[in-house]
């Protein structure tokens, strides 16, 4: 049985929130149907190649509940499976709650031929449900290396949402939205030859386009040759040679050149353009724009999400996660952020993971930016529960710990002569390391009065962000080397991570300040410096308070990348107040609000403004981090384990009377909202697909003790800080509630 729910955007939305989920929908007898299927994390696998001889399938488990068994058919021919015949494979019934990344095993696969599958499972009972519907999936070339499958990109045509004729010929469109992509035209000309200016732009001058927009922000004009006659034409985007060059990504031939824009200005058209003669053929990676939805009782948090949400479906017109539009060329530190993005607004694993091996042997030169390599490998491992590509690039990512860097207190450092030819090239760098901290540093690119953005970062041979980032990679390293049964190189990660742990905290925290140095010798204490250790786990609970204190004191003195690790550490030390605070502040230009309603840009900005980077532009997804800040913190939906099986929700609802997230996941949708009145009442409504358990943790009123219900029924939920935990809540629909 399907639930339903509805609503209307004039119902009071803590109605709304109140109202979700209580619908008295029941569960059914039997298991239903698997949907959601998907093969090597492809959900349309009919329209990419498969590549791998022993491919992966993964599906949603139909009905609320723990599967407790399930069985497989692959068959060469469609006919075979509707007589539930698997002439490739039938698994049997296999008793395992396992619904993600299960391994083909059955007669080898034919290349570059059409087959089917399909799923049943059991759920505690003796009865299997039905089975799926059948997904059919393309082979390749199944003897060639190994690569990710991912999707070709799509094309979405645009209409207009105004329109200006500024004189005879002459006309202004506005498409909304800023999207990579080009112009399609539906013009009559009475003869042939006739020659029309087509301007494309970011930046609008009144009802026309900023010709002159300077730094990055976009500006083009093409001329088009019509003629005789009623034809549609598609104008060419000329290519620049600042993103075409030898390290850019590339546009696939059957798209053509693409830049981002807003605004359109047709000159000398020989016949009327209205609203069914043009349209903004915008370019991008497969999107569901469904699969996410965040709605708060700010206003303006919510113009943030949707501000970050659309950025990440926008910024993916390359199939690979760039650094926007004036260089496309992919960096771990960016692509970092987008890939946490990218899995909080859609059920999308493709583009992070092809993204991530592309970088693995393309490394770029921050020193910072290789060790994110290992922070990747472990979203990807930890949000799809698949180890293939773990394994395959294993050696890789061990050298992309750096622990060859490491003097004998385990600290690191790149100017200590330890930077040789062979590190380099275990680590896949054509070039050297250089430290980078945050972006960009001052007094370059015009940058003058303080304007860089590293908080006067003291830069030392041992620096403590990229120790910071050495200790994080040594932690999620040794939890991977585990996961494929590397028992010997866990410890050895543990115990390395272990010794900066200790080491780091020796040498690099000022007491009698309470807060970290720069590096070692230093006497400076930049947010950098502090906020990486907080947002990592490697501050100590007595030091929590006053590190935290710090960063208040700081605030939003670093880049948009920066502000990804800023927010992770306030909610780390519980700060959701002041987190919330900088997402949603109007009054500084170091803001998301001040992207939105002062600058007017619809994609994020590669800075807080034009004078922070004068060579910024104006679509750049590292910019992006609320889009998984507000699911991932504030929220407070993570998973521990792996591909979703266990999560933790915990929100940090900062002042906020009433949220309502749907966050896709490779198991299904998790719905949470929340209505909340301090001191009075908080109720948390919670939906888990089937396969997942969560732990709930209800934020406690200061200096209250509240009672603790489920479902209507009072709990004994235990203490842990300012929350009470409840643990191993089953998948289904649940009701929290406090009461004085």
């Amino acid at each position: 049985m399907k639930c339903t729910r509805i609503a209307t955007m004039t119902t009071p939305l803590n109605a709304i929130l109140a109202g979700l989920m209580l619908s008295g929908c029941a569960l059914a007898q039997t298991p239903a149907a698997p949907w959601g299927l998907m093969c090597e994390l492809i959900a349309q696998p009919e329209l990419s190649p498969i590549g791998d001889s022993k491919p992966e399938f993964s599906w949603i488990v139909g009905s609320m509940g723990r599967q407790t068994a399930y069985q497989i058919l692959v068959a060469s021919d469609r006919t075979n499976l509707d007589k539930n015949q698997g002439d490739l494979w039938d698994s049997g019934r296999v008793v395992s709650s396992r619904s993600t990344a299960l391994e083909y095993a059955g007669r080898p696969l034919p290349s570059e031929a059409v087959c089917f599958w399909k799923v049943r499972t059991w759920q505690d009972s003796v009865e299997a449900g039905p089975f799926s519907t059948v997904q059919s999936f393309r082979t390749g070339k199944l003897d060639g290396p190994y690569e990710t499958t991912r999707y070709a990109l799509l094309e979405a045509k645009i209409q207009p949402a105004r329109m200006v004729q500024k004189a005879e010929g002459h006309y202004f469109v506005d498409f909304a939205k800023a999207a990579f992509g080009a112009v399609e035209l539906t013009l009559t000309s009475p003869e042939a030859g006739r020659k029309v200016e087509v301007h494309l732009g970011e930046v609008p001058a009144g009802d026309a386009i900023d010709r002159n927009p300077g730094g990055s922000r976009r500006h083009r004009m093409m001329t088009l040759t019509l003629d005789q006659g009623t034809r549609t034409y598609r104008v060419a985007v000329t290519p620049d040679k600042r993103n075409t060059g030898p390290l850019a990504i590339k546009m696939p031939a059957s798209v053509g050149e693409v830049m981002p824009f807003r605004y359109c200005e047709i000159v000398n058209s020989p016949s009327e353009i209205d609203s069914s003669s043009i349209r903004q053929i915008a370019v991008h990676y497969p999107f569901e724009d469904d699969a996410s939805r965040f709605v708060c009782s700010d206003p303006v948090l919510n113009d943030v999400w949707e501000l970050c949400k659309y950025s990440i479906k926008a910024t993916s017109f390359c199939g690979v996660y760039v650094d926007g539009d004036r260089e496309r060329i992919p960096y771990e530190g960016d692509a970092y952020i987008n890939q946490l993005c990218h899995y909080s607004v859609d059920r999308e694993y493709t583009m992070a993971r092809y993204s991530h091996e592309y970088l693995i042997t393309h490394a770029t030169w921050p020193t910072e930016w290789i060790l994110h390599s290992v922070l990747m490998a472990w979203a990807d491992y930890l949000y799809t529960g698949d180890t293939d590509s773990l394994s395959h690039f294993y050696d890789d990512l061990k050298a992309k710990t750096l622990l060859a860097l490491a003097r004998e207190d385990g600290l690191i450092s790149t100017q200590t002569g330890l930077v040789t030819k062979d590190v380099l090239a275990s680590i896949h760098l054509n070039g050297n390391l250089r430290d980078l901290v945050d972006w960009p540093h001052g007094n370059i690119l015009g940058l003058q009065g303080g304007y860089g953005e590293t908080d006067d970062f003291e830069f030392k041979p041992i620096n403590t962000v990229v120790n910071t980032f050495h200790y994080r990679a040594l932690v999620l390293m040794s939890r991977m080397a585990d996961a494929i049964e590397k028992q010997d190189d866990a410890a050895r990660f543990a115990q390395a991570a272990e010794k900066v742990r200790r080491s780091f905290n020796d040498k690099l925290f000022d007491k009698t300040k309470g807060v970290y140095v720069d590096g070692e010798g230093s006497t400076h204490s930049a947010l950098h410096a502090n906020m990486f250790p907080l947002a990592f786990g490697l501050v100590p609970p007595e030091r929590v308070r006053s590190v935290a204190e710090f960063i208040k004191s700081r605030g939003m003195v670093c880049s948009v990348y920066g502000s990804q690790y800023l927010l992770e550490a306030l909610y780390e030390a519980g700060e959701g107040d002041f987190a919330l605070k900088l997402m949603t502040d109007r009054s500084s230009d170091r803001s998301w609000p001040h992207m939105i309603y002062n600058v007017g840009t619809t994609i994020t900005l590669e800075a807080w403004d034009n004078k922070y980077k004068p060579n910024q532009d104006w679509n750049h997804a590292w910019g992006a981090a609320p889009a998984n800040i507000i699911p991932r913190c504030l929220m407070g939906v993570q998973p521990i384990a792996p591909g979703f099986a266990k999560v933790r929700i915990q929100p940090q609802l900062g002042g906020l009377k009433a949220g309502s997230l749907d966050l896709p996941t490779v198991r299904g949708a998790i719905h949470v909202d929340f209505a909340s009145e301090p001191g009075e009442s908080f109720t948390l409504n919670v939906e888990l697909p089937g396969n997942t358990e969560a732990v709930v943790c209800l934020p406690l009123w200061p200096g209250d003790r509240p009672l603790a219900y489920h479902n209507g029924k009072a709990i004994a939920a235990r203490q842990e800080g300012n929350f009470l935990v409840v643990p191993d809540v089953p998948a289904g629909r649940h009701r929290f509630e406090l009461r004085p």
